[in-house]
């Protein structure tokens, strides 16, 4: 059932979809093309909900005509009312829940490309281990979903596992999919080290940014510290040979970027300076959403990375994601990228938050364009 409140946005996403759809017919609108491509992205951003709502209007009053069918003498039209309820209250409920979600404010970087880094955190050499197959699950999630994945650093840790990593991914709304996934991740099981078989406890950390684009984050090249190294590990016959890996340090942020994964000193040094931008808008937003939050202290879901989010308890063959309550088992299959469901569970809890927030501000403003 759509509360009043909900259904009162949706009236008002629907008015000024219609103030809009007039606009693209004002000839003063028309003739500026500047003015005309902003109308028409601003309408074509509320057609969906407003097809929905629609859609939705229709459905409602199907089920209301036949409903009142229930009522006839006439046995041939109860019963004609029966079978199309049956099919049409099943509907009901999943374009409610369509419409509150359409209803969701979008994130502005929900379309970006991402760079992910994994780091091991406490447990030493299993803690690297974990971080090393917690990698190897995201390249396969990416690889399940038609996304391009490229690990463009590595530090390498004992036992084959790895200190640190960092990824590119790009494809179709990856930071819509994947920034739920920035937290602590915690394993429990007995490491291959272990000789009397105790269960330990280890750390991962994940940090997904959206990738930045020079308009999004200026940045000095004063204040840039760049520095070129060799390449270590696998890259071809020019590692170790040639000064290609390169090291950025942002000065002012004292943050560190290192890429080694090309041949090319420029395409790396290209690559780096991605990786940096990314970090530092990262970094803004951060410090956007404690603002935020310090002022909403009610808000929930905040996604800091301190949480653990997530526990992987591998004597129980179970995966618990903390923020949402969602359980599921089989690890084998959650390490081998099969994720898909955890990353739906927290889409959509997410999302419920944000509806619910959203409910408390003001309907759509009457912005005239």
């Amino acid at each position: 059932m759509l509360s009043p409140e909900v259904l009162k946005k949706l009236e008002a996403t629907e008015a000024r979809f219609e103030e809009l759809t007039a606009l693209l017919s004002d000839p003063a609108v028309a003739s500026s093309g500047e003015r005309f491509k902003k109308v028409s992205k601003e309408r074509a951003g509320l057609e969906a909900t407003v097809v929905a709502l629609r859609a939705w209007r229709k459905l409602t009053r199907d089920l209301e005509d036949n409903r009142a069918l229930l009522a006839e003498k006439d046995p041939e039209l109860r019963e004609m009312a029966k079978e199309e309820l049956a099919g049409l209250e099943p509907r009901l409920g999943p374009a409610e829940e369509q419409l509150k979600l359409l209803l969701v404010p979008r994130d502005p970087n929900d379309d970006k490309d991402v760079i992910v880094e994994v780091r091991a955190g406490a447990g030493g050499d299993e803690a690297g281990l974990f971080a090393a197959e917690l990698l190897r699950a995201y390249l396969r999630y990416a690889e399940r979903r038609g996304w391009k994945a490229e690990v463009m650093d590595t530090s390498a840790g004992a036992l084959g596992g790895i200190k640190e990593a960092t990824v590119t991914i790009s494809g179709d709304a990856v930071y819509s999919w994947l920034k739920y996934e920035s937290g602590v991740h915690r394993v429990q099981r007995v490491p291959a080290t272990e000789a009397q078989g105790r269960i330990h406890t280890s750390t991962v950390t994940v940090a997904v940014m959206p990738e930045a684009e020079e308009v999004d984050v200026h940045v000095n090249p004063a204040d840039l510290e760049v520095d070129t190294m060799r390449s270590t590990g696998s890259g071809g016959q020019s590692v170790n040979t040639t000064d290609s890996a390169v090291r950025i340090t942002h000065k002012p942020s004292g943050v560190v970027v290192k890429c080694q994964q090309e041949k090319s000193q420029l395409k790396n040094r290209s690559m780096a300076m991605k990786m940096l931008r990314a970090k530092l808008y990262e970094m803004e937003m951060e410090r956007q959403r404690s603002a935020r939050d310090a002022a909403r202290k009610s808000q929930v879901g905040t996604g800091d990375r301190s949480e653990k989010i997530r526990t992987y308890n591998f004597p129980q063959d179970r995966l618990t994601d903390h923020r949402v309550g969602y359980t599921r088992y089989n690890l084998p299959s959650v390490m081998d990228g099969d994720v898909q469901d955890v990353v739906d569970a927290c889409r959509t809890y997410f999302a419920a938050e944000a509806l619910r927030e959203a409910s408390r501000e003001p309907a759509l403003s009457e912005k005239r364009s």
